[in-house]
């Protein structure tokens, strides 16, 4: 934790709130984690009672912690802000524009190659395209994108045409394929000290997996995708009728 400097002219009070509020943003507190008591904060920064209770008061009233009786201070769930609705079949960057997000795509890999038993086992190809990529939304890393698509379904794809474009589009504009529906599973994951770095996350953040299998109207797998998201900034919703 950050040290309060009594040298600056910034109000102590002030200080130990952006301390505590950096601290919840880069998930060292994460959601539902108590903090440091109002004593515990006093021993810390050397400071006094009615000072580190203001600056949890206003913390507690920006909804950023929370009181329990008797148990102590909580740090609040944060609000995700990106969703995702799981009844209908878009790709990541369809979706993200229909709610007027930013959306950036950097390819950090683009290969042609065998693949792997996992991977045969879910796309029916022996040899892909295998692409990485790192979607960003309204300037925040959201998830690591890797997608595999059948290199016979699609043999002139190169990095250029995927480069500033959707996948779905380029599967639907320049291939003429229908997209029929997909299979999809969601499970949690810790990230890996190279997914915590793109993801500008701490070390062995939770993270949510998905797996996706694409399918063609005459069922055939156009693409394999594992992505990580980020669990503080996004979330599904399932709509159930």
């Amino acid at each position: 934790m950050k040290k309060i400097s009594k040298d600056k002219p910034v109000p102590i009070y002030y200080q130990l709130k952006e301390i505590l509020k950096e601290m919840i943003n880069n998930n060292v507190l994460r959601a539902g984690e108590k903090i440091p008591t109002e004593r515990e904060l006093c021993e810390i920064h050397d400071i006094s009672r009615m000072t580190a209770r203001r600056a949890v008061n206003e913390l507690v009233n920006e909804g950023l912690l929370y009181r329990e009786q008797g148990r102590g201070t909580f740090v609040e769930e944060a609000e995700a802000k990106f969703k995702q609705q799981l009844s209908e079949l878009h790709g990541f960057t369809e979706e993200m524009q229909n709610k007027d997000f930013e959306t950036e795509s950097k390819i950090l890999s683009f290969t042609i190659k065998e693949v792997t038993k996992e991977i045969r086992e879910h796309l029916q190809s022996e040899k892909a395209i295998a692409i990485k990529r790192l979607r960003i939304v309204d300037d925040v890393p959201l998830a690591i994108e890797n997608v595999w698509v059948p290199c016979e379904l699609c043999p002139d794809l190169t990095e250029d045409v995927l480069a500033g474009s959707s996948l779905y589009n380029i599967f639907e504009e320049r291939y003429n394929y229908q997209l029929d529906h997909a299979r999809q599973t969601i499970e949690p994951t810790v990230l890996t000290n190279e997914e915590s770095d793109l993801l500008s996350l701490p070390k062995e953040s939770l993270a949510l997996l998905f797996r996706r299998t694409t399918y063609l109207s005459n069922d055939d797998i156009i693409e394999y995708t594992k992505s990580i998201y980020r669990s503080d900034e996004y979330k599904y919703e399932v709509l159930l009728e």
